[in-house]
């Protein structure tokens, strides 16, 4: 089990970039095809923007059309938390991150094989690490 990550809101908006904030602490988004990671085919291990805690492998990421970075999995069971997500009139399941519990995005059932999952993720919640 991952240790959390807490710091208070004041904390908080020291690091992260006022858009930053607005999406991994207050649940809001970008708008499509605007994100740095959307059409990214670099290889490395995207973490959290937060707090540093590995989320996803270049190795699931694929290419949605949805105009965010999408991927087929996490890159371990205790990376990314689930959550009910029922803001604007919608019934969605929302992407966490597991250590600090910052808005990564949502998840979706129309996704590839192996898993069927389309974890649709917000570029601002993540930070890419590029492999050497």
């Amino acid at each position: 089990m991952r240790e959390k990550v807490t710091k208070t809101e004041a904390e908080w908006r020291e690091q992260l970039s006022p858009k930053q904030y607005q999406v991994i602490r207050k649940k809001g988004t970008e708008r499509p095809f605007t994100g740095e990671y959307n059409d990214s085919k670099t290889a490395g291990t995207y973490v959290c923007a937060g707090c540093g805690a590995e989320l996803f492998s270049s190795d699931h990421k694929f290419d949605s059309g949805t105009g965010w970075p999408s991927y087929y999995q996490p890159i371990g069971d205790d990376a990314v938390a689930i959550d009910e997500d029922h803001g604007f009139g919608m019934a969605r399941t929302e992407a966490l991150c597991a250590t600090c519990d910052g808005h990564l995005g949502h998840v979706f059932p129309d996704g590839p094989a192996p898993t069927g999952l389309r974890y649709c993720i917000n570029s601002l919640s993540l930070k890419l690490i590029e492999r050497s």
